[in-house]
């Protein structure tokens, strides 16, 4: 599939699709007879990840690492592995975080719906 609709497809934009193979983020998109990227359904299943990754607040570089890891194949499974509870971890306690937040408003709005 071309940029535009694998931009279409995935969110995100031309420019950032670019930055992100060259980042190393993507691996070098497959090029058809005329020089145009053309992404494979793998890609799709990849960028989906690492835009999972983002949206739960995992940093570039962090998924830059993981990236490399991958690209090195199953000998780094353990790492990559690793990396991932981590994160996990550490959005579990952001959610946890979030739920004590959550709960503080929802009591100050009862507060306010009994003396409103």
């Amino acid at each position: 599939m071309n940029i535009s609709q694998f931009s279409a497809d995935t969110g995100l934009s031309a420019h950032t699709l670019r930055y992100y193979e060259k980042i190393g983020l993507l691996a070098p998109v497959y090029r058809n007879q005329s020089g145009h990227r053309d992404y494979a359904k793998k890609d799709l299943e990849w960028i989906a990840f690492i835009i999972r990754l983002k949206e739960t607040a995992m940093p570039l570089k962090q998924i830059l690492h993981y990236a490399h890891l991958r690209e090195e194949g199953s000998e780094t499974a353990s790492e990559r592995q690793a990396l991932l509870v981590l994160h996990s971890e550490m959005l579990e306690a952001r959610i946890t975080t979030e739920l004590e937040h959550l709960e503080a408003l929802k009591k100050k709005i009862k507060y306010y719906d009994n003396h409103v």
